[in-house]
């Protein structure tokens, strides 16, 4: 009997280590290489008829730098590039925060899928460098994107075919700036604002803007343990995950979980390439 026991405490101990070893193996290996292309409407207020339909691709927080695996963006590139986009927008962190990266992303960036109508993003926190502070770093990063064919929007706004895409500026590198950038749009034309971080919607000076904010820096919490919230989140706002959550002042937020990862763990919580599809509100 005692035997019976031993054996059924061994078996039960084995089998805790293999699912343990598995787990740390799919997390580590598998999900942050596990892409999901996450296709929904965009339906936007004023929306020129001629962009009704087109496809509007959100890349995020690809983290390019030495923690992301090259052939891994690449390979997200290219299945990026066969949905043939009319507009690509990357939400920030394009890079890690190394003053390598300017080489690191020209030879990345280079081979980034455009859009055939516009191929535009805005910096997050990781583009200005350590502390994020180094903003001669973060104008060097812009120039190298802008040479591969990204216009990276710093309080600015770029007409689309009739569609104003606001790109505004980091938050915890203090530049975000939206009165500066929303002060002479016309309110009666369609738009679309792109922040980096999530928290920004809370802050003051959207003058009145209303519609779509497409985010990401949360990577979702990149864990998440199953029907509960992730522990970890770089957000004040808990709210603030992934998704689409709808904010005050008629505006909602749609929070990519990122293509990349700061550490290479996921669980729950997978990589994102959303794809939408632009109708009139």
């Amino acid at each position: 009997m005692k035997e019976s026991r031993r054996r059924f405490l061994w078996r039960s101990l084995g089998s805790t280590m293999a699912l343990t070893a598995g787990t740390g193996f799919y997390t580590w290996r598998i999900e942050p290489h596990w892409v999901e292309f996450v296709e929904r409407p965009l339906p936007i207020a004023h929306l020129p008829p001629a962009l009704v339909g087109r496809r509007l691709v959100q890349l995020s927080d690809l983290h390019v730098g030495s923690r992301v695996d090259d052939d891994y963006v690449l390979g997200v590139f290219d299945r990026v590039r066969a949905v043939a986009p009319d507009i690509v927008v990357f939400t920030g962190d394009f890079t890690e925060d190394s003053k390598h990266t300017p080489v690191h992303a020209r030879r990345i960036y280079s081979r980034a899928p455009r859009g055939r109508l516009a191929t535009v993003g805005v910096f997050g926190n990781h583009d200005y460098g350590p502390e994020w502070r180094d903003y001669a770093l973060a104008d060097v990063l812009a120039m190298t994107l802008a040479d591969c064919g990204i216009r990276v929007l710093r309080n600015e706004v770029v007409d689309v075919a009739g569609l104003d895409v606001i790109g505004l500026d980091d938050w915890w590198a203090k530049q975000f700036q939206p009165t500066a950038a929303l002060a002479y749009r016309d309110p009666a034309k369609a738009g679309l604002v792109l922040s980096h971080n999530p928290d920004t919607a809370d802050l003051p000076g959207w003058a009145g803007y209303e519609g779509w904010i497409l985010c990401g820096h949360t990577h979702g919490g990149q864990c998440k343990p199953p029907f509960l919230p992730p522990p970890l989140l770089p957000v004040r706002n808990r709210r603030y995950t992934s998704g689409d959550i709808a904010v005050d002042g008629g505006r909602r937020l749609y929070i990519n979980r990122g293509v990349g990862h700061t550490m290479m763990v996921r669980f729950n919580v997978r990589p994102e390439v959303t794809v939408f599809t632009l109708q009139r509100a």
